[in-house]
């Protein structure tokens, strides 16, 4: 790369962080930027970033991860417990749409498997989009979040099938004839099996293996490895890349390491994704967009019409009201990151007409509108049919139900980990109430599936402090073992209250005078804490009397440990770390229509190899904290599960497929 190519870098480099910035102020997916950013560069705009051969390699192999993150949230044990809305109404809306879609194409015409391709591309939605909106508001369980779900689900599957024959209309140029495009299908079919039986027998003990090594450079190797062998054995067989990355995520999804592969893979798919959704972009004419403002305005609107009838009136049958079904219509009404794929494979292949640019155009404009739309998605189905709702909402009431909590007298838990966690337990089980702060969304979402009271924020926020009622609160409890953070929180603390306990758990004594310093009421250092643990049952084992115990352990304490400080440390010692101190964890299993659990017993559940504790049973909105073995489960009971990964993947496995 010559100095005009690193110049070209950090022009787009520039143009992406102030765009992308300025997205995530107004909440929108950071998508949307990045195609902004592409159209703004791209030869139809400015022309200041030329598209190669290496950056539209680069963006193919974005897609692969992109489509390898999905794979990863595809469960095969939720599309069998849900398998009448997922092959029910997401065929319908896949097959209804794509139909429709399809005959305008070829009265346009496109032949007949471009058309097809063409259908398939409008009938898909932005999974990311919509999981991301429905969880932040907190519908991601509501009926209408399930049913746009199971959708997604069917997309998901019809997607690949789609993909293969767009990459056989590829293969084939102009000889549309029905053999290869039959074969590429069942091709697909094939490496659909395939996956599902390496996923059980070789991808699970392969990656034990390698976690048991407990090597994360080697871990993140090996997820690479996965996923570009399989994109490149699939390219290999005359299918894409992006196949293999989808199949690669499926095999891994059927694994307990799904968790941790995505947390690994991160990084690399949203820089390479990111250089996708800019080539897309460069790919959008702005000046047939401004010359055909009226064709692709229509086309959003027809697009947003056909998908949201076609799905209100399929889902009509597994909803009490059209209210549902229409929200669940808004939801998946646009287009989608897919169907970009799929025209993306048309235009660059010289195989899309004259309309195909204005569809593309649209699918994006739908795009940057889907996010307003989910987000007022009830609002805009009581305006379609004119209806008054009731004030009061399951998000408000569980808002009012936090506000009356702040005003009680409670403990303030900053940060919902694994420790915090410990101590919301013993807090209920001794009748104290609590508000955890955390800044995990997937954590709180957990939480409040859980009915715990747990809400997003930073701890080092006055606002959110105040919030959560720090004026009643009566300690403060800091679970965070960075000091710099912590340092922080009380900070925060002090400015708002002088003479609320504040308690903070540190990993040692490396900041124990900052904290006092900043205002901390006690400091607990987690190694000397252990220590004296130990010591204590040393000295009873050794007939010590236990008030001579008790006494040493509240002189340590009281000379702050001074006792503990000295120790031979190598110079490679490192602190343990936090997150691999247990591999047990919580995790909540929603059970919709049709999964198996519903009129079992937990002890059924339990026969059938569940080797997990239940912890709680939410079932209209009351928590049943350890329920009985005898509790016969209900259809949309929310399960709070406890234990290994392994165990927990299982146990879900049983509750939505027996």
């Amino acid at each position: 790369m010559g100095p005009e190519g690193l110049g070209t870098v950090l022009i787009l480099l520039a143009a992406v962080v102030a765009v992308v910035a300025g997205v995530r102020q107004l909440r929108l997916p950071p998508i949307l930027g990045y195609l902004v950013v592409g159209m703004a560069l791209g030869p139809h705009a400015f022309g200041i970033v030329p598209e190669s051969a290496t950056t539209s390699f680069l963006a193919e192999i974005g897609v692969v991860f992109l489509l390898f993150t999905l794979g990863l949230e595809f469960s095969l044990p939720r599309v069998i417990a849900m398998r009448g809305e997922v092959f029910g109404l997401g065929a319908l809306q896949v097959g209804v749409t794509a139909l429709v879609a399809a005959g305008v194409a070829y009265l346009a015409g496109s032949p007949v498997e471009i058309s097809i391709v063409i259908g398939g591309a409008v009938a898909m939605s932005s999974t990311a989009i919509v999981v991301q909106q429905l969880t932040e508001q907190a519908e991601i369980n509501r009926t209408h979040g399930r049913l746009a779900l199971s959708i997604l689900l069917f997309q998901d599957l019809s997607f690949v099938l789609f993909l293969a024959l767009a990459t056989a209309t590829l293969g084939g140029g102009t000889d549309y004839s029905p053999l290869p495009i039959a074969l590429a299908v069942g091709k697909a079919a094939v490496a659909l099996l395939i996956v599902l039986v390496a996923g059980r027998v070789f991808a699970r003990p392969l990656f034990f293996q390698i976690a048991r090594l407990k090597g994360h450079d080697l871990f993140t190797l090996a997820v690479l490895l996965v996923a570009l062998a399989s994109a490149w054995l699939t390219d290999l067989v005359g299918l894409s890349l992006a196949l293999g990355g989808f199949l690669a995520g499926m095999l891994l999804a059927e694994t307990e390491y799904r968790h941790q592969v995505e947390a690994v893979i991160r990084p690399f798919r949203d820089v390479l994704l990111g250089l996708f959704f800019i080539t897309i972009g460069m790919l959008l004419d702005l000046k047939l967009l401004a010359r055909d403002f009226l064709v692709v305005s229509s086309l959003v609107v027809g697009l947003f019409l056909l998908k949201t009838a076609v799905v209100a009136v399929a889902a009509r049958q597994h909803t009490d009201s059209w209210f549902k079904s229409l929200r669940a219509g808004l939801v998946v009404g646009a287009g989608g990151e897919f169907g970009f794929a799929l025209l993306a494979l048309l235009v660059k292949g010289r195989l899309a007409g004259e309309f195909v640019q204005p569809l593309l155009a649209a699918v994006t404009v739908s795009m940057v509108l889907s996010p307003f739309v989910i987000r007022h998605n009830k609002r805009i189905a009581r305006l379609l049919l004119s209806e008054q709702g009731p004030a009061a909402t399951a998000v408000s009431r569980e808002a009012a139900i936090d506000a009356a909590l702040a005003g009680r007298e409670h403990v303030i838990l900053c940060g919902f980990g694994r420790v915090g966690q410990n101590i919301a337990r013993i807090l209920e089980r001794q009748g104290h109430e609590y508000i955890a702060i955390e800044l995990d969304p997937s954590r709180v979402r957990t939480a409040r599936a859980a009915g715990d009271p747990v809400v997003f924020g930073d701890s080092a926020d006055e606002q959110v402090l105040e919030s959560v009622g720090l004026g009643a609160a009566s300690v403060v409890v800091i679970t965070f073992v960075d000091p710099a953070i912590a340092i922080g929180i009380v900070r925060a603390v002090r400015r708002l209250r002088a003479d609320v306990p504040v308690l903070v758990r540190t990993a040692d004594d490396s900041a124990l005078e900052q904290l006092q310093q900043a205002g901390a009421t006690e400091v607990v250092p987690e190694t000397f804490e252990a220590s004296l643990m130990l010591v204590s049952h040393v000295l009873l084992f050794l007939h010590t009397p236990m008030s001579k115990v008790v006494r040493m352990v509240g002189e340590t304490r009281g000379e702050r440990y001074a006792a503990l400080r000295t120790i031979y440390r190598t110079p490679d010692a490192e602190l343990p770390d936090a997150a691999e101190a247990s591999l047990e964890e919580l995790r909540t299993v929603v059970l919709p229509p049709g999964a198996w659990g519903i009129g079992h017993t937990l002890a059924e559940v339990v026969d059938r190899g569940a080797a997990v504790t239940f912890s709680a049973v939410r079932r209209e909105g009351i928590v049943g904290r350890d329920p009985a073995a005898s509790t016969v489960l209900r259809e949309g009971d929310v399960l709070v599960v406890f234990g290994s990964p392994e165990a927990l993947e299982h146990a879900e496995a049983v509750l939505l497929a027996g």
